[in-house]
């Protein structure tokens, strides 16, 4: 191991300790299959294209060759959307969304809701995201209808794997009549309430859709003006910067997933005029951004007139924004 570890780190690789443990488990014992990943990564290649997996908010998530691998700094979204989605949610706003489905189960669980928790994840990538909000929801007893749309086949063919592995998780979980589990190789989580993560209470269910298309288009009519939460983790980084971007994620991820224009808020504007059209009333849209273009995004958020809070997680690395429908 220690061999493995001063390998990998001559290479350049910061977390090499963590990663001669993924690279290891990944080969399952066979020295010339971890030989073979450890040149691989050694080469460049990302560690997740390589075991097939990114692990998110303490969850194991698919991800394909070629496919934008998720980043750490997105938990801060997604307890973020967890918590707004609770708070204020009324039978009315929940109509539109909820009236195409089938109705509660008599043992529905506990927590007092119109219908299920409406969820969209633009720019879903691997679905990791928009999934990762729906557990934790889900953990809390609480119903989530999940939409995650992205523009790239690869992406959503991704995400429907694991959303669908998400989906009979919750339902063998309720089933048995236990708590949700993490996904493979994590413990469970025991000391979260609420939206937060798990509590042990039965969960909710996940009624999860993907679909292919240029941000909100492939959505159905009636998801729009209905979303308690809409995620979106949209490129940007400017244009000029890409060259400046790690090898792995330059010449392995697709640019379209990482390029934002000049500004590097191109897609980002587009998201954000979509989103008054997206959410109901109280609703919110959550999104990533860089420290610097923070003030740009916000001004394009009041001016479609959403009410916005700057959030920070300085352990993360992470900057985002969280825009509120008022109403």
């Amino acid at each position: 191991m220690e061999h493995l570890v001063a390998r990998l780190r001559a290479a350049g690789c910061v977390f090499a300790e963590d990663e001669a443990r993924i690279l290891t488990e990944a080969a399952g014992g066979d020295a010339a299959r971890l030989d073979e990943l450890t040149a691989a990564r050694v080469g460049g290649l990302p560690l997740e294209h390589l075991v097939g997996w990114a692990e998110l908010d303490g969850r194991r998530w698919t991800v394909a060759p070629g496919v934008f691998v998720p980043r750490q700094r997105s938990e801060l979204l997604v307890r973020e959307a967890a918590r707004r989605a609770m708070p204020d949610r009324t039978p009315a706003a929940r109509a539109t969304a909820s009236d195409t489905h089938t109705p509660p189960e008599p043992d529905a669980p506990g927590p007092e809701t119109a219908g299920p928790v409406l969820v969209v994840d633009l720019c879903c990538g691997c679905g990791a995201l928009g999934g990762a909000v729906a557990a934790r929801l889900l953990a809390a007893g609480h119903d989530v209808e999940l939409h995650a749309a992205d523009v790239d086949p690869a992406a959503t063919a991704c995400a429907h794997e694991n959303l669908a592995a998400l989906t009979a998780e919750s339902s063998a979980a309720r089933a048995a009549g236990t708590g949700l589990p993490p996904r493979a190789g994590h413990p469970p989580v025991t000391d979260r309430t609420g939206p937060d993560g798990a509590d042990g209470r039965q969960p909710g269910r996940l009624r999860a859709h993907t679909c292919t298309g240029d941000l909100a288009e492939p959505l159905p009519a009636s998801v729009r003006g209905s979303a308690d939460v809409v995620v979106a983790n949209a490129p940007y980084v400017p244009s000029a910067a890409i060259a400046m971007m790690p090898p792995e994620a330059r010449d392995h991820e697709p640019r379209a997933a990482l390029d934002g224009g000049d500004d590097g808020l191109a897609l980002l504007r587009r998201v954000i005029d979509l989103a008054p059209g997206l959410l109901r009333p109280g609703g919110h849209l959550l999104v990533e951004t860089g420290s610097g273009q923070v003030s740009a995004a916000v001004g394009h958020m009041a001016a479609a007139g959403l009410t916005v809070t700057v959030l920070e997680d300085d352990d993360l690395g992470a900057t985002a924004l969280a825009a509120t429908l008022p109403g």
